[in-house]
């Protein structure tokens, strides 16, 4: 018989979007640890301080309805409205450009929560490190699938492995996932320092800069400000949305600036609202380094 979850119901008192603020979690298709079902439902998986859960929202008409399985169910919907942006104020970014006020006004039910997972937030981010995203996907979902959690009454879902069992999986299961020696050594790193309560320090482990600081800190801490310098895409659409132009990254930061604070929604919104342009150069080539 299936383990029964544990419930709880909220009404947030603002507009929401569960599926475009709990979406930068999702880790490409098939992601092992995030699951949406056709009803709309969005599952998710997670290794908390009580244990591993899975954390299953839907809505029913103005109540979200979170459901838990698990050692960490409990945990997991404490924070239910912090995950889902009840400590976010989106009223703190102020327009500068008429296509910012736009997209603000397209999507009012935007916010930005927070998992209160560092690690969690990690793993995934040094995996994304240079690499293209369907690259470091294969590798999260080996990764996931074959060291992931099992939770008892959930079957499309595994929370990932804790801290320490991060740090026991064996070299040749992160080459069998694609993942090359070097993010490996970054995270087995990682999984050696207390990052839950020194994420101030990340950037002080060898292999992590300001680029997967800004995906943690968006991800575990909710900021509205992080923004990932150094990314492949992001100067470019935040150049074209705001200047109909390509600029780098001191291009980028130059146009944000006037989003100081809220740097990092204002990209989010650019994300979801504005229309990839076409793609002229070079596409990074999708590697494959099980085979060297």
């Amino acid at each position: 018989m299936a383990a029964e979850p544990i419930r709880r119901e909220w009404v947030p008192p603002w507009p929401l979007d569960v599926a475009a603020t709990l979406g930068i979690h999702r880790r490409g298709g098939g992601d092992p640890a995030y699951h949406v079902t056709r009803g709309g439902t969005i599952a998710v998986g997670s290794c908390t301080p009580d244990g591993a859960a899975v954390l299953a929202i839907s809505r029913e008409d103005k109540t979200v309805l979170g459901r838990a399985w698990g050692d960490g169910a409990h945990w997991l919907l404490d924070r239910l409205p912090t995950l889902l942006g009840a400590d976010d104020d989106p009223a703190a970014l102020v327009p500068h450009h008429d296509v910012v006020a736009r997209l603000i006004k397209a999507k009012p039910g935007l916010r930005i929560g927070r998992t209160d997972r560092v690690f969690e937030a990690l793993v995934p981010a040094v995996l994304e490190q240079k690499v293209p995203g369907a690259e470091a996907w294969r590798s999260w979902r080996y990764l996931i699938r074959h060291h992931g959690i099992a939770v008892a009454g959930v079957d499309a879902v595994k929370s990932p492995p804790s801290q320490q069992d991060w740090a026991a999986i064996p070299s040749w299961e992160w080459h069998r996932a694609g993942a090359e020696p070097v993010r490996m050594r970054t995270v087995k790193a990682a999984a050696a320092f207390d990052v839950e309560s020194r994420v101030d320090q990340l950037r002080s482990i060898r292999g992590i800069g300001p680029w997967t600081e800004a995906h943690v800190r968006v991800r575990a801490l909710g900021d509205p400000d992080a923004v990932p310098v150094g990314d492949y895409h992001t100067p470019g659409m935040v150049g074209g949305v705001l200047a109909h132009r390509k600029v780098d990254n001191d291009g980028m930061l130059e146009l944000l600036e006037p989003y100081a604070g809220q740097r990092y929604r204002a990209i989010r919104l650019m994300e979801l609202g504005v229309p990839s342009p076409p793609r002229r150069g070079h596409r990074m080539s999708v590697r494959d380094c099980r085979a060297f």
